[in-house]
Order: C-alpha cells, then structure tokens, then sequence
C-alpha cells in the first residue's frame, strides 16, 4: 500500500474530480551497470483513463533513475516539479513477514522524503516484497502528488479570476481560502510566472 501526504489531498481531489491524476504501474525494468554506476529504467504505466504511457530514465541508481523519468516527462508540463529535491530516502524491513526462514522475502518499507522550494518536508512510502517496486510507487505517487496540486491550483486560480470580473465576493472568498490550502504544496510564485509566460504577459 502505498502513503501519502494527507496535507489538502481530499480538497485537490474535489477540485480536480475527473482530471485527477492516477497512475498505475503495469510494469517496471531496471538495467544496472555496474561499473560505471549507471542504472536505466523503463516504467510502463496506465492511468485511470486507461491511457497507457512508457517512460525511460537513466542515473546513478534506481530512485536517481526513476526521477529523471518522471520528472523528465511531466516537469516540462509541470514547473513546480522542477524545484523538488529528495530530502530523504531509506528502506525499513519488516522481518515479521517473513516467509522463508532466512527472512530474504520480507516485506520492505521505502520512505521517500522531498522538499519543495519553501523548504517543506513531504513523505511518501510503499511497502511490498520488492525494494524496486515499492520504490516505483513511492516516486509515482511524489510526482502525482505534486502535478494534483499544480492542477489544482491553475483551476481554483481562473475560479477566482473569473468570480472577481463576476463580482461574486463568495466566490471569491471561497476560492482565495482554498488557493491558501493548496499553495502549502506548490509554490505560488512559480507558478503564476509560469502561467505568465504561457499567456505570453
């Protein structure tokens, strides 16, 4: 099972409802040569449209390997992405679920920590019997986790362009509070530049 931060994902899920981004691994590939230290992944995934995508990576190990995936096919799309730097990352067995004597087959947590670019510390875990699945998922629920919350604040911020020329204060009031919530995630000043520069301001 896999965690994440709890931290507004219920109110990024209502923003975003059918446009929320889910992605499922079908199936991962790792290369690793050892000596130059270079690992090269291929992670196949389906989304919860059922949009299949293939995506390559290469790096000095696997999380390395996973990020440059990742993050090289959806940062492009995704600026905030590109100010995230890995905090954090370990592996935590539990030789309680062990099923072989000599406990090799025991359930592995991965703990992937990052930080965004105010400086705030966000978790995500999988646990599975393989270290390098569990480590797919952990990387794959990081980027969802933050290309959510970019959605979700370009949506609430036309919301709240739109309800200003309406003159609607409720409107207004409800999405300033929301964009609050949202923008623990995200920063606010990236990406409204970014928004800047796509409108060509």
């Amino acid at each position: 099972m896999t965690k994440r931060p709890q931290l507004n994902s219920d109110l990024i899920r209502r923003v975003l409802a059918n446009n929320y981004l889910e992605l499922s691994i079908v199936k991962l590939t790792l290369e690793e040569t050892l000596d130059t230290e270079t690992s090269t992944v291929r992670v196949d995934t389906v989304d919860t449209q059922g949009h299949a995508q293939t995506v390559e990576g290469e790096g000095c190990g696997l999380v390395d390997a996973l990020m440059s995936a990742l993050m090289g096919r959806y940062a492009i799309e995704y600026q905030s992405l590109e100010t995230i730097e890995l905090a954090n990352f370990h592996v935590i067995a539990r030789l309680d679920t062990k099923n072989q004597s000599s406990g090799a087959d025991s359930v592995g947590e991965v703990v992937i920590e990052v930080r965004n670019s105010e400086g705030k510390l966000f978790s995500f875990a999988d646990a599975s019997r393989s270290i390098a699945t569990s480590t797919a998922r952990a990387v794959i629920a990081l980027v969802e986790y933050f290309v959510n919350a970019e959605r979700a604040f370009i949506m609430l911020y036309k919301s709240l362009e739109d309800a200003r020329e309406r003159n609607r204060e409720d409107l207004v009031t409800r999405y300033t509070r929301e964009i609050a919530e949202v923008v623990k995630s995200t920063s606010y000043a990236e990406l409204l530049e970014s928004m800047k520069k796509k409108a060509g301001v």
